[in-house]
């Protein structure tokens, strides 16, 4: 039993749903569908059509049958077997009632000796790219998701499946107006992606712009946390590779490519952009979470830090160390293929936070496999990477 490899239960910082069928259209008004999602039939499959493009991110999005979850870790940690990803996900199952519904998955945490969950979407993160030229798509698709998102899952669910709403930035106005929402329907974290945000009128910005003030005014004060999670970020590969978030591993078509470095590099840039541009000097109570992310950037993300604290110091250009600016207002949820001694070495055990990406194919088969990577770290260490901190992070300040 799960249960009995802790003497508590864990907090998985990164669990996930599969969207409902109508979850990218149960509250959209029909007149702005063609603008957001609708479902289209293509060679006798089901498809979405984003904007009027057909949504290459995963070929099935009815989910139906599904790959199991973790298929392809053993891939990812080194390939034991020297098998191809696509044959590790051959095995498929009928859809399980705990990925899309609210008291099966309740039921099955007990199961894996979870205590509760942050959960994320899984197409969710990846359609604000695919609309950032239509601002209004954005904010009228993620109204309604939203809407769907309370009532399928709830934020505060009997007090164990907290589920983000989604937030972008691309309109401040709509942004707080969703945080006020959230708050209202219980919620202990957002979730936006790793991006600059696409404006209607005032360009490209980058997120800790003073044009968006108003919404990390709102998060300081309500003292919820705000987690950024790997997304589609429209990260550019510059040619060497097709850009654009497809699935190479489900196509079969799986080669390494700088493709790989994507998801980091957005949140690297993210990240140290929040230090560079000192929003957590502006708002002192402000808490964000990475969570997907990967943190292998880290060293290098330290090093520049010291290099601008360096360079501006006869500025005064920072009032405090930026070093330990990030590590009082980040959280780092590693990839389990990342060393997490290392993470740990950087941030502190007390800003390290577990989340085993369950259930989908790159994740772990079961949440608490992560304990393998936890054997180098004392009993009050590794209990506070697996269950302590995110429970801080899970209470408004």
């Amino acid at each position: 039993m799960m249960d009995e490899l802790l003497d508590y239960r864990a907090f998985d910082a990164d669990n996930h749903y599969y969207e409902g069928l109508d979850a990218f259209t149960r509250h959209v008004p029909k007149s702005m569908r063609a603008r957001c999602v609708q479902w289209a039939t293509i060679d006798g499959h089901q498809h979405h059509l984003v904007g009027g493009r057909l949504a290459r991110a995963v070929k099935n999005p009815t989910w139906n049958p599904i790959a199991k979850p973790g298929s392809i870790a053993d891939f990812l940690r080194g390939n034991p077997l020297g098998k191809k990803a696509i044959e590790l996900m051959a095995e498929r199952e009928p859809l399980p009632a705990c990925y899309i519904d609210r008291d099966a998955r309740v039921e099955h945490l007990d199961k894996q000796g979870l205590d509760g969950i942050w959960l994320f979407p899984t197409l969710g993160v990846l359609y604000e790219e695919l609309l950032k030229h239509d601002t209004a798509a954005v904010t009228t698709l993620y109204s309604g998701f939203n809407r769907w998102l309370e009532e399928d899952w709830g934020c505060n669910y009997k007090g164990k499946i907290f589920a983000a709403p989604y937030v972008s930035l691309c309109d401040v106005e709509w942004a707080c107006a969703e945080l006020e929402s959230a708050l209202g329907n219980g919620a202990r974290v957002v979730v936006m992606r790793p991006a600059a945000v696409h404006t209607a009128t005032d360009g490209v910005r980058s997120p800790a712009d003073s044009l968006f003030d108003p919404f990390w005014a709102r998060v300081n004060e309500a003292g919820i946390t705000v987690v950024v999670h790997a997304a589609d970020s429209g990260y550019t590969t510059h040619g060497y590779v097709r850009d654009g978030f497809s699935s190479d591993v489900q196509s079969g078509g799986y080669r390494p490519s700088i493709k790989q470095f994507n998801i980091e590099r957005a949140a690297y840039d993210f990240l140290i952009s929040l230090v560079y541009e000192r929003l957590f000097e502006r708002f002192p109570r402000l808490r964000i979470a990475s969570v997907e992310n990967g943190a292998e950037f880290l060293p290098d993300l330290f090093r520049k830090l010291k290099q601008s604290a360096n360079r501006m110091s006869s500025a005064g250009y920072y009032r405090e160390d930026p070093m330990d600016l990030f590590r009082r207002h980040v959280w780092i949820n590693p990839f389990w293929e990342d060393d997490v001694n290392e993470v740990a070495h950087y941030m502190g055990c007390d800003r390290v936070i577990f989340g085993s990406d369950w259930p989908h194919i790159e994740g772990m088969p079961q949440p608490l496999d992560f304990l393998d990577e936890m054997q180098n770290f004392n009993a009050d260490d590794q209990r506070l990477i697996m269950r302590e901190n995110a429970l801080v992070l899970n209470s408004l300040l």
